[in-house]
């Protein structure tokens, strides 16, 4: 198990959900934070909230998107520590659609964030892990629909399968460099991602407003997924499903695929998935 205590975590996507979630947990393992996001007023409310309680060493304003405002941000936190001890490339937007319906600009929009999000990242901060040679942990947040895509969902799972592939050969390449890995799937959690991502459909509000009511229903806090994380920055997980769902649909995944469609049915006549 790796000692927290002391370790310099750096976070993307840290102001609200999954991140936050993480950022407190994070602290409550004694851990120093280096934190961004593209939301002024939550990144300016956590900054506050790990002021005082003495663990914040940075935080910024960035777009994980735009390769320059990321380089800068390396270089900010290169300025304070050698390399960081966890990265974890969190943040992330969701976009609902099938192909005849998602634009060119909401291709771009997603993978833009949620792939090239990660792959800045792990551009940017992990050589300075290698070359301190203390090890570490990497982690990047995927998807369940990194692992099984769903219809209506071309974008956002491309996107997500990109991660996880992303992770995976990021863990072969770094496990002699004693860096772990983890892709963490979540599953269902109640987050804001349904709220601020697009849906591409003949009724886009509509399908929002039905989407989040699922959500806020059915959803895991995102707390569950920030424990994962914890767990991930300690041992290292590989690809990790969160949510029981994510863990039943990465079991047939991979042992049972032809018994997919049928637990895609029963979720959804149980209103666990849409």
């Amino acid at each position: 198990m790796r000692e927290l205590r002391g370790k310099t975590v750096l976070i993307t996507g840290a102001a609200s959900g999954i991140g936050r979630a993480s950022a407190r947990l994070f602290v409550e393992a004694g851990a120093k934070l280096i934190v961004c996001d593209v939301n002024e007023i939550g990144l300016r409310d956590l900054e506050k909230e790990l002021t005082a309680r003495e663990a914040l060493l940075l935080a910024a304003r960035v777009d994980v998107s735009d390769r320059d405002e990321m380089q800068a941000f390396a270089a900010q936190v290169h300025a304070l520590v050698p390399a960081v001890d966890v990265l974890l490339n969190n943040a992330g937007v969701g976009l609902a659609g099938g192909i005849l319906n998602t634009s060119l600009d909401d291709w771009e929009w997603v993978l833009n964030i949620n792939l090239w999000g990660a792959i800045h990242g792990c551009h940017f901060f992990v050589p300075k892990m290698v070359e301190r040679g203390a090890g570490g942990a990497v982690i990047n947040v995927a998807s369940v629909l990194g692992l099984h895509a769903a219809p209506n969902t071309i974008g956002y799972s491309t996107s997500k399968f990109g991660v996880v592939g992303l992770s995976e050969a990021l863990g072969g390449e770094l496990a002699p460099h004693r860096i772990d890995v983890t892709a963490i799937c979540p599953g269902m959690i109640d987050t804001s991602i349904i709220a601020n991502g697009r849906m591409r459909s003949s009724d886009p509000e509509k399908m929002k407003a039905k989407t989040m009511k699922l959500f806020a229903k059915r959803g895991h806090p995102p707390e569950l997924v920030a424990r994962a994380i914890v767990a991930a920055a300690r041992s290292g997980s590989g690809v990790t499903p969160v949510a029981p769902e994510a863990w039943g649909i990465w079991m047939m995944q991979r042992f049972a695929p032809a018994l997919l469609p049928r637990f895609e049915r029963a979720l959804k006549k149980r209103g666990l998935i849409e």
